[in-house]
């Protein structure tokens, strides 16, 4: 099966509203944008935003729509400090507690070092509507660059991010389109490459367990990617079991104990990430259950915690570090947006360890 097309250089078509130019999105959405489409003054737009002074209900909803059409962000470094610019990169992940991101946090961090910028860090906790508010925050002190967790973002921060000027990386994956620059590996190929690596190594019977899709697409992406692999030699999975919340050791624990009281004959299981597979590997120690001799385990992302196993995990690991260090040093080595976005592969590497 074809995997989905990664585009390494694209042209973004031009946008249009009716007749109403819409702005360079390489130069920055500013208040004039946001008048001529509203069809008011810059100052009614001012005075709008600042809540300051009365305006028509009618006039209001429609400059506040304009503002979200084109995604105008205030400036809050208006005066004299514009000029010289804030030196500051706006990051924006999703978590602090899973250690994927303080690994690129890290790579972004010596990317940073003695370049003049400092790095303003917003957690979303997986809330797209979190994230929206922290695009506002941060486009509104006009840094240097963003950095922004995926492709998944609510309208208005979609809007704000294209239309703020500033160059922007979406990292962690590469299976769309980005605003500017994605910088990551492709989730659906890891998941692929996951089935034909165990398809090798002679599995056939295969189970599944994972965590919440909507929080993790990217878990999705490989688990379509890792069907399609066994769908192309004529297989499919046996048996699923998927918890409702995030991923922990405790829900892989549980939730492999759920798919092997239906699906016993299964030779080989694929968990969403390492966390998962690490209660996997618990559960099998407590059920008398050898990892790879009775029942194989395979993960993702190439976490210490699985490496340090009696029974090291087999898993494939992220370029997590060189995924924020590459983003830093692409994004400051070209200060202007380019016409066209790019893709940047960091990759991945199959850990074989010993559980399957």
């Amino acid at each position: 099966m074809t995997p989905p097309k990664s585009i390494k250089r694209s042209a973004i078509p031009p946008a249009s509203a009716a007749g109403r130019r819409l702005p360079d999105r390489r130069q920055g959405v500013t208040l004039a944008d946001v008048a001529r489409l509203a069809e008011v003054s810059e100052i009614t737009v001012s005075r709008i935003l600042r809540n300051h002074g009365p305006a028509a209900p009618a006039t209001r909803d429609r400059v506040l729509a304009a503002v979200r059409k084109v995604g105008y962000v205030p400036n809050r470094l208006a005066g004299g400090l514009a000029s010289s610019g804030s030196k500051l990169v706006g990051v924006i992940v999703p978590s602090l507690t899973n250690i994927v991101f303080p690994e690129v946090l890290g790579g972004i961090r010596a990317a940073l070092d003695g370049s003049g910028f400092q790095a303003v860090i917003g957690v979303s906790d997986y809330d797209l509507a979190v994230e929206e508010q922290l695009v506002a925050s941060l486009l509104a002190w006009r840094p240097e660059a963003m950095i922004i967790t995926g492709f998944q973002h609510t309208a208005a921060a979609r809007a704000m991010l294209d239309g703020s000027g500033v160059r922007i990386a979406e990292i962690m994956e590469i299976d769309s389109t980005p605003i500017d620059l994605a910088v990551g590996h492709s989730h659906w190929q890891a998941g692929f490459d996951t089935g034909q690596y165990l398809l090798g190594r002679g599995y056939r019977r295969f189970g599944y367990v994972g965590h919440d899709w909507v929080a993790d697409h990217r878990a999705r992406l490989r688990y379509d990617g890792l069907v399609a692999a066994l769908a192309d030699a004529g297989l499919t999975l046996l048996g699923s079991s998927r918890c409702p919340g995030a991923s922990s050791t405790a829900a892989g624990r549980d939730q492999l104990a759920n798919l092997l009281e239906s699906h016993s004959t299964l030779d080989v299981v694929v968990f969403s990430n390492d966390d998962m597979a690490t209660g996997g590997v618990f559960h099998c120690l407590a059920a008398g259950i050898v990892p790879r001799s009775d029942l194989a385990l395979f993960g993702f992302n190439g976490l210490d915690i699985g490496q340090a196993l009696p029974t090291p995990l087999s898993t494939m690991r992220s370029n997590r570090f060189e995924t924020g260090r590459t983003a830093v040093e692409h994004l400051l080595r070209q200060r202007e947006r380019p016409a066209a976005p790019a893709i940047i592969d960091t990759g991945y590497q199959i850990l074989p360890g010993a559980t399957a």
